[in-house]
């Protein structure tokens, strides 16, 4: 509701996203931008060239104006990402694993996506409690494939736990 009432377009975003084994899906969350975000991201990069830096080694912006004042409290909680429960039970993802990654990322993650294309995206990860935001692509990668590579039920059960932490007092979230 609050969604609506705050800016026009639909409550749900879909992303395709790279899943188990390279397959694409449609990866769900609230909506959290404008639906002119394209235009006013023009904008703030014409008016703020150094973010593109930022960008390409984040894949976020410092103060990104695409998002609603909804969507910053959504995001500071990660309460935009509870509808990939959805995307759970339809055994598209896990609940603890590497990050959904873009379709467009492939060329980004080199080889690495040997590795971290085989096994399923989860919503929580070791990424997610390590810093977010704070933490590069490049690194987000070598987490990714150290978390697979490294894999036990123990760990699952530290970054289960370790995400609550993590959102209650909002750590490396924008």
């Amino acid at each position: 509701f609050l969604i609506k009432l705050d800016s026009k377009g639909n409550i749900l975003f879909r992303q395709s996203r790279l899943g188990f084994n390279g397959r694409s899906f449609s990866c769900l969350k609230f909506r959290t931008m404008h639906e002119n975000q394209n235009e006013l991201l023009k904008v703030y990069l014409d008016k703020n060239p150094l973010e593109i830096e930022y960008y390409d080694k984040y894949h976020k912006y410092n103060d990104d104006p695409r998002i609603t004042n909804i969507g910053k409290l959504l995001r500071k909680f990660s309460l935009d990402e509870f509808p990939q429960l959805i995307n759970v039970l339809k055994s598209e993802m896990s609940l603890i694993g590497p990050r959904p990654y873009l379709n467009s990322e492939t060329d980004k993650l080199k080889d690495n996506q040997k590795i971290i294309l085989k096994v399923k995206p989860g919503i929580t990860g070791l990424w997610q409690v390590s810093g977010r935001s704070n933490i590069s692509f490049e690194d987000r990668i070598k987490m990714d494939i150290w978390y697979i590579q490294n894999w036990t039920l123990w760990i699952d059960v530290i970054i289960f736990f370790k995400t609550f932490k993590v959102l209650l007092f909002r750590t490396g979230a924008k």
